[in-house]
């Protein structure tokens, strides 16, 4: 079974069910404020393929990432450009999900939106305040950390420590708070802004309270996995924590953080820091696969630097598979031809103790391309092996969602040429063949020669 690592033991343990052959996970899902970037990518695939891994081992998975359309960024936007915060959060939105359609992340089974759940949010709220784990000010509702058995568990520190820690910086809302670690619960709108009723009176949830009354709402109590960047730890992550146990809810039994994407400094991409890349331009300029391809390549717990170099790799890589894909094809050993067989075992059982070692995915990628280099000595040399290694290559590129992208539909001109530079080649007229691919190339084809024939690509 899958073992991954979890931020609040901090030890690699099995990934517990809740209920047999069924997982159930939450994914922290973006600020629809403005364009996703690098970072938003990284966190989408890591848990896209940890999802359809787990889905390809046989277990029904329940995976919910929620949609936050409404928070102080958004409204801070609104009000600068002089635009309703509606029209932000719907053209936001529609720009991730383009993204994330093009890099091939499969749509969660749930997509709860903050503005859907806000009666349940001031629920929530309605029982801490009867608790007495939180308190009304001038501002809004707080929740009293102190009042939480445990608080600190994720970040890994004690109340205490995190006050002494904490030098001489201001800490926002401290004229209204009883703790400097105490976070707002209900923010009490000014004129003009967007605004919900209450007890308390008119405002909004704060951004700690929606995550949690939405994963506790759809996936209930004790769910398997709790899911996000390494940035949302603290203190997002623990104060949703902070809030289930003063709830009196069991809330999330696992606790999984990628790492950051990195720029050339080693400094955390963020749209508050201003080194963000978009990811729109990433897959409008390259091969969307090859974002894939980089984290499948590096473990998900490292910091991880995007440069033109290892996309470029990537795209390499991946003209690679493709080739290796066509040559399948051409020899009848694609997963669609009759004469497919089983995936080779010995290479299936490795690839899965990569992947249940806490999603080792370079392992496992070393795995697939080892494979595909076993596989093609083996159709050179027509041997009995080529078939199962062939299936094993498919195999383990379905169960991370990496596609292949076989050129099944070649032109008829395109392939007349490249029927015709086999049979030049099989009449020794070489001269022909490598003028014939040279034409080929400038028409904008990779041509691959083997013992089975030429193959197209573009």
């Amino acid at each position: 079974m899958l073992h991954l690592y979890d931020t609040a033991t901090r030890e690699v343990k099995e990934l517990a069910m809740r209920e047999p052959g069924k997982v159930s996970i939450y994914l922290c899902g973006p600020t629809v404020y403005g364009p996703p970037h690098l970072g938003h990518g990284r966190a989408t695939l890591v848990y896209d393929i940890m999802r359809r891994y787990l889905t390809w081992r046989g277990l029904e998975v329940r995976f919910v990432s929620n949609i936050t359309d409404i928070e102080d960024k958004i409204i801070e936007r609104a009000e600068r450009e002089g635009r309703p915060w509606q029209d932000i959060t719907t053209k936001c939105e529609t720009m991730w999900w383009r993204a994330m359609d093009a890099i091939n992340f499969e749509r969660p089974t749930d997509i709860p939106h903050a503005t859907e759940w806000v009666t349940e949010m001031v629920e929530m709220i309605a029982d801490l305040m009867a608790a007495e784990s939180a308190y009304l000010t001038d501002d809004g509702v707080y929740l009293d950390v102190q009042s939480v058995p445990g608080y600190g568990l994720l970040a890994h520190q004690s109340l205490e420590d995190m006050r002494s820690g904490g030098g001489d910086r201001e800490v926002v809302g401290a004229a209204h708070k009883r703790h400097p670690a105490d976070f707002v619960l209900w923010k009490l709108s000014k004129p003009g802004e967007p605004a919900w009723p209450s007890p308390w009176g008119e405002g909004r949830p704060g951004w700690h309270s929606e995550c949690v009354v939405m994963s506790l709402g759809i996936l209930g109590e004790g769910f398997d996995l709790h899911c996000g960047g390494q940035d949302l730890r603290f203190p997002h992550h623990e104060n949703e924590r902070a809030q289930a146990v003063a709830w009196g809810r069991e809330f999330a039994r696992h606790w999984m953080h990628n790492g950051f994407v990195v720029d050339a400094e080693g400094e955390k991409m963020s749209k508050s820091l201003g080194n963000v890349s978009n990811l729109l331009d990433l897959v409008d300029q390259y091969d969307p696969r090859a974002y894939r391809m980089v984290l499948l390549q590096s473990h998900y717990r490292s910091p991880v630097t995007i440069s033109a170099t290892n996309i470029d790799a990537a795209v390499a890589s991946l003209g690679g598979l493709d080739g290796f894909a066509g040559r399948a094809r051409s020899a009848q050993l694609d997963p669609g031809a009759s004469s497919s067989v089983a995936p080779d075992p010995e290479v299936m059982a490795q690839f899965i103790a990569a992947m249940d070692d806490d999603l080792d995915t370079p392992r496992a990628t070393a795995l697939l391309f080892d494979s595909v280099r076993r596989a093609n000595t083996a159709m050179n040399t027509r041997t009995p092996e080529a078939g199962a290694l062939v299936a094993a290559v498919f195999e383990i590129c379905t169960a991370v969602g990496l596609e292949l992208s076989v050129a099944a539909d070649v032109p008829a001109e395109a392939a007349a040429k490249a029927a015709a530079l086999d049979a030049a080649r099989g009449a020794k007229d070489f001269a022909t063949a490598d003028a014939l691919r040279t034409e080929l190339q400038g028409d904008g084809w990779t041509v691959e020669t083997g013992p089975s024939g030429t193959t197209l690509r573009r």
